[in-house]
């Protein structure tokens, strides 16, 4: 029994999420005062937080069984992670469930950079003045938008405003140019294509690159009467060159949702009519926070099952810097390890991976992984990202990797796992930019995502199977929430069966008495 400690407020969801879970206790802490949860957290194997918890020095000393910290957002200003490293605590954020609310909220300062709308709202309702000669605006349509940054955010911006009739120019050295091109947009590695466009909006995260990415030289650059949004992170614009050209008039309107120092209330661009400012209400809907709250539960359940750590940021391969495209195949083939050893749990003498596409070139990089995904069913809290491959030496285990032609997918993942007597092999991919997918089991095609309890079943291939494994299942008042089923030509059939109560040993006992049964095997991922 793992223990995850919720600090501070999150949706109802989230708590029904982890309440839900039969081998995670949940602790409460959400009203205690903080320094009384500082007795609290030596219980805690996992921790949810949010911006009112300081994971300081003293948190991270009390915590002394603490193994894995999931920020409940996006920033994590309010956690040392270096002590965290430094303790073993692996600190995990999430950065994309508030995505739809931050891409309309940029949206909203878009066409209020163009209409002026907050404006005229405040002079007719505050100063009840009428003047409709007074509130002149800009229609976007045929209007050129430069958008820099084109992942989750920036890609749907673009999307959008494309809707409006817009030209979209994106910059991001960091995708694949037919994500953007592949929508109607046009792609520039040019960062100068950008500066001449009518409209720029930033969408990248805060780093040594990207910090004061816009300042007076490219300012400059920029025609006349240019309108900039940002609603990512502030600083992203150097915010004395943005205050200049505002006043002059280089820049004629800033939609600003975000600043450097925050709270903002006093800033100098705050007195300016040409600026529209939020106060950082990118992720402030009722729909993001429910997902955020659900998002950081299914992080914190995986953590403490050991399973995995998705939006890691202190693990060997920060997943921020990596390529969109490759992140999730980092959290994908931890699973997929995890997932091999449930349904064979014999002496593993060798964990392989088979990449291929263009994620083979970081396949090397995912073997530590692999090896903890995999071994984390034996070893328990004792293996980690830092030993991982002395343990697997310790155990005379073979760990290597290789690159394969491609095999129908544009990018895939395969685990195998051989033990004394047998392989086990998982095959993974995933769709879209985030939606894993495993698609193999052992040879046999299937297609589910890698959450949830589950029953793989192999059997021969004959008329029946499917009504026996439902009348057991419905006898012990077991639900079926998917049935995937795959064939091969050698007259078996592999089934998956996602159910959504635990199955007992006496349950799958009996599915592996059934005639024609070859084995069965329970897994929770």
């Amino acid at each position: 029994m793992k223990t995850v400690i919720v600090c501070d407020a999150i949706h109802p969801v989230g708590f029904e999420l982890l309440n839900a879970q039969s081998d995670i206790k949940v602790i409460d802490a959400v009203s205690t005062p903080k320094d009384e949860l500082l007795k609290i957290l030596p219980e805690a194997d996992v921790a949810i937080t949010r911006s009112s918890t300081d994971c300081d020095e003293k948190f991270i000393a009390a915590s002394k069984n603490l193994k894995a910290l999931v920020r409940a957002g996006v920033g994590v200003d309010n956690v040392d992670i270096e002590g965290c490293s430094k303790k073993g605590i692996i600190v995990m954020n999430v950065p994309t469930a508030n995505t739809i609310a931050a891409v309309e909220m940029t949206m909203c300062h878009l066409l209020n950079s163009a209409r002026k709308y907050v404006n005229s709202v405040n002079d007719l309702q505050i100063n009840k003045t009428w003047k409709r000669e007074k509130w002149y605006g800009n229609e976007l349509y045929g209007k050129t938008l430069g958008v820099i940054g084109f992942g989750n955010i920036g890609s749907r911006v673009s999307f959008r405003s494309l809707a409006f009739g817009m030209k979209v120019i994106a910059y991001d050295p960091y995708i694949d140019p037919a994500k953007a091109t592949d929508m109607g947009a046009t792609y520039t590695r040019n960062f100068d294509d950008i500066l001449a466009c009518d409209f720029i909006t930033i969408h990248t995260p805060k780093n040594k690159e990207t910090v004061n990415m816009i300042g007076d030289e490219e300012i400059a650059k920029m025609k006349d009467g240019v309108r900039l949004i940002n609603c990512a992170r502030g600083g992203l614009y150097n915010e004395d060159s943005l205050l200049k050209a505002l006043k002059s008039g280089k820049i004629a309107y800033a939609g600003i949702d975000v600043f450097v120092k925050e709270p903002g209330n006093t800033h100098p661009l705050l007195d300016l009519e040409n600026v529209s400012a939020t106060p950082h209400l990118g992720a402030n809907t009722y729909e993001s926070q429910k997902n955020i709250a659900i998002a950081a539960a299914e992080q914190a359940i995986s953590a403490a099952r050991g399973i995995c750590y998705p939006n890691a940021l202190n693990l060997p391969i920060k997943t921020e810097d990596l390529p969109p495209f490759v992140a999730p195949y980092v959290e994908l083939i931890s699973k997929m390890g995890y997932f091999a050893a449930q349904l064979n749990k014999r002496p593993i003498r060798a964990i392989k991976i088979e990449a291929e596409g263009s994620v083979g070139d970081y396949a090397k990089s995912m073997l530590t992984f692999a090896i903890v995904g995999t071994l984390k069913e034996t070893l328990g809290d004792s293996i980690n990202y830092v030993n991982a491959k002395f343990k697997a030496e310790e155990k005379g285990i073979d760990i290597s990797f290789s690159v394969v032609p491609e095999s129908g997918y544009k990018n895939k993942l395969t685990v195998k796992v051989l033990t004394d007597k047998d392989v086990v092999t998982i095959g993974g991919t995933v769709f879209g930019e985030t939606e894993q997918r495993i698609v193999n089991i052992n040879g046999f095609k299937t297609d589910f995502k890698p959450k949830g309890r589950m029953i793989v079943f192999k059997n021969t291939d004959v008329p029946g199977v499917i009504s026996s494994i439902s009348s057991i299942l419905a006898e012990e008042k077991i639900n079926i929430a998917d049935f995937r089923l795959g064939r091969d030509d050698n007259g078996f059939a592999l089934a998956v069966i996602l159910v959504d109560q635990d199955i007992k040993k006496d349950i799958l006992a009996k599915l592996n008495a059934l005639e024609t049964c070859v084995w069965a095997e329970y897994a929770v991922l």
